[in-house]
């Protein structure tokens, strides 16, 4: 590992931060973010940092102050903000007491905070607070995990790092691993820094570059004992496995739903819809060689590097050794089966452990966040994307460390007590049933004509809505264009934009494939491609009602069919909000091409609500009228026909969205973010409903459904 200092990049930080807080709290966030910018030294918020102060008070009194890092924040975006400022005297003299809980903990720190708006500080902010050092470098980098996850890991540690290091036996992190952190550097006054066993690594000193430099030298040097012990020996060795020949996205598409299903958590209330989770796939050549190992069939029974991990991943993955890609009905049993013996063994840990600890904890939901599928790799799955791909990263980083742990000797976790104390600690347990899931929290919504102005409407309001939106169009770039812009306002992974043509069946696969692969599934389907054309019927070409009919009513069927075989997969229920239009029941002359097929579409999507009642799939209509514009872009279908419309009506076009404005009761004008509304009103089930139209429009007495 190379250490990434840089004079002038340092000199840059301390003329940005200094005048928040000097320049040593400016290089403090400096070699912070040099630690964090490095997956091999932590992932997502993993490891912190401090630095020792003096300062003024309000009184002008020298006041010896710890900036340490915050809670939640992320060492390779770490800002001065992000290192609140702690009363150090008084955390030290936290030292003298026989037992401090972690409540009570948590408190002294939070109000001996200097600025009570910062945020709450790291817990192992009394570990760096103990130790007499100004500059404090916590990480839990992979090759000291992979040292020192072995039988006999403290002697590796020695191996590697000699007496430079004081060895401490894992702890969990609070008062008790202070103290012993402390006690140990007194003990040894000269050491640089401290192992942690199956913990991760600090190194102290007395400046900032030397802090670091000295973390990035051990790192280095548990790399080379690593290297040394596996010189010779195959770092995975490939297991026999009956495969197919075809494309691992292919087996994902094939899994995931399946997966997404069976992992998502159903309460004891029918009509409260189960709570689906969100996926992340990671097929990399690495992670595919591990799940296709024969080192994989026993490193998979063994727990995460550190158990900081397990809150992302929980212990274990589940492992499927032999999926039966290409058999649909073969899969699904053999995933529920899998599945099943997952959550029976999890819950018999939590029972366990509950038991032999004699403490009351609310128990978590027993799915799995990582499955392992040979000839797929991992498919990780969390709340969010975000929490997917937090715990996919952390999956890439795991399998690699324990392949490399187990070439060089032998990988072995912590015990299962251990893991559960971090899995239901009083600190975690305390925030569940604090957050309020947002209406449409962990579902993925697939939105065809993605790249038109009302698909942008509808994005917008469910993916503020909580949701994950999949913009489908044959516009692919347009399509990836409207994610972009959804992304930007509601972050990475909130919205996808890929290509479809509705008229053609394989494309309509191939598209909600996509979707799988990218999120594991969908629950919301919102058929809303259009097409349009002006003629009176007289003078209507067959060829042109036809193409309108491909797009309007043959789209329709093609997306129906395919929203229905994934529901099925998952068995969790869904939605199908079906953009009708206002000319379903108030047709326009000179429209009928458009108009005949929106209902035939509509009729089609009552028959659907039938058909799918029996999976908890409900089916509703919008019924919108002339929405000129969505998402700062102006309707395609407008643009197309509006100046015919407003021609025969004696109107300039620019005229023409006052003149629908007008003639609805409500003299409204009607924008695309009405229709996403109505979307979310519908896919959050508010009401029992289904076959239903709700009218966007205004107010049209003639289109009143009847």
């Amino acid at each position: 590992m190379q250490s990434r200092w840089n004079d002038s990049e340092a000199r840059q930080a301390v003329d940005r931060w200094a005048s928040e807080g000097g320049p040593e709290l400016a290089l403090r966030v400096y070699t912070s973010r040099l630690i964090g910018v490095d997956p091999e030294l932590v992932l997502h918020g993993g490891g912190n940092t401090s630095l020792k102060s003096t300062r003024d008070d309000i009184l002008g009194e020298p006041l010896e102050v710890l900036h340490v890092k915050g809670s939640g924040s992320a060492l390779d975006s770490v800002a001065p903000r992000d290192l609140p400022g702690l009363d150090l005297a008084r955390l030290r003299r936290l030292r003298s007491l026989p037992a401090l809980s972690d409540e009570e903990m948590v408190n002294q720190l939070r109000t001996h905070l200097l600025d009570a708006t910062s945020p709450n500080p790291s817990v192992e902010t009394l570990l760096h607070a103990f130790l007499p050092h100004r500059y404090v470098d916590h990480s839990h980098a992979d090759a000291v995990l992979a040292l020192t996850n072995q039988p006999d890991g403290e002697a590796l540690a020695r191996e590697a790092l000699g007496d430079r290091v004081v060895v401490i036996p894992y702890v969990m992190p609070g008062f008790p691993l202070a103290l012993a952190v402390a006690d140990a550097a007194e003990a040894h006054p000269s050491a640089e820094g401290a192992v942690l066993l199956k913990h991760g690594l600090f190194t102290f000193a007395d400046d900032a570059r030397e802090s670091y430099e000295r973390h990035i030298e051990f790192v280095s040097c548990c790399e080379a004992v690593l290297a040394k012990r596996a010189e010779g020996r195959p770092r995975l060795r490939a297991r026999a496995i009956r495969m197919e020949d075809e494309p691992a996205e292919q087996r994902v598409a094939e899994a995931a739903p399946i997966l997404r299903g069976l992992l998502a958590e159903r309460g004891e209330d029918p009509e409260v819809p189960a709570k689906p989770l969100v996926m992340e796939w990671r097929g990399d050549e690495a992670t595919r060689a591990f799940c296709e190992s024969e080192e994989a069939l026993r490193l998979v029974t063994e727990g995460p590097l550190t158990p900081d991990h397990v809150i992302r991943t929980k212990a274990l993955p589940l492992f499927v050794p032999q999926p039966s890609f290409g058999d649909g009905e073969a899969l699904a049993r053999e995933l529920s089966q899998e599945v099943g013996r997952y959550r029976g063994s999890y819950d018999a840990y939590f029972e366990a452990c509950v038991a032999s600890k004699g403490v009351v904890r609310t128990k978590l939901d027993s799915a799995p966040r990582v499955v392992l599928l040979p000839g797929a790799g991992a498919l990780c799955f969390g709340r969010t994307k975000k929490d997917a791909r937090i715990a996919a990263d952390i999956t890439e980083h795991t399998l690699a460390a324990k392949a490399l742990a187990e070439a060089a000797g032998h990988y072995e976790a912590l015990a299962a007590d251990h893991l559960f104390d971090m899995e239901y600690w009083s600190l975690e347990q305390a925030k569940l049933g604090k957050a309020k899931d947002r209406p449409l929290e962990s579902r993925i919504v697939f939105v065809t004509g993605g790249a038109g102005a009302i698909a942008q409407g509808i994005a917008e309001a469910c993916a503020e809505a909580g949701g994950h939106v999949v913009l489908a169009d044959l516009d692919e770039e347009g399509a990836r264009a409207a994610a972009s812009r959804i992304e930007e306002r509601h972050g990475a992974g909130s919205a996808k934009g890929i290509g479809l043509d509705v008229t053609d069946g394989a494309s309509v696969r191939e598209a909600f494939d996509a979707c799988c692969v990218a999120y594991g599934g969908v629950d919301v389907v919102v058929p809303n491609a259009g097409l349009a054309h002006v003629a009176p019927i007289r003078e209507l070409e067959p060829g042109a009602a036809q193409r309108v009919s491909d797009v309007n009513y043959m789209g329709v069927l093609h997306t129906l069919r395919e929203a229905g075989r994934l529901f099925e997969l998952q068995g969790i229920g869904g939605d199908i909000v079906v953009n009708a239009s206002k000319n379903v029941f108030a047709p326009g002359k000179d429209f009928g091409a458009y108009s005949a097929s929106k209902a035939a579409a509509t009729q089609l999507g009552k028959i659907a609500a039938l058909e799918l009642a029996p999976l908890d799939v409900r089916v509703n209509f919008i019924n919108a009228d002339a929405i000129f514009e969505g998402g700062g872009r102006e309707s395609g279908l407008w643009a197309e026909v509006g100046p015919e419309r407003a021609a025969r009506r004696g109107l300039s076009p620019d005229q023409l969205p006052e003149f629908y404005r007008d003639r609805n009761l409500l003299k409204s004008r009607v924008r695309a973010r009405h229709v996403g509304n109505a979307v979310v009103f519908f896919a959050s089930r508010q009401t029992p409903t289904t076959g239903a139209t709700l009218p966007v429009d205004g107010g049209i007495p003639e289109a009143f459904p009847r």
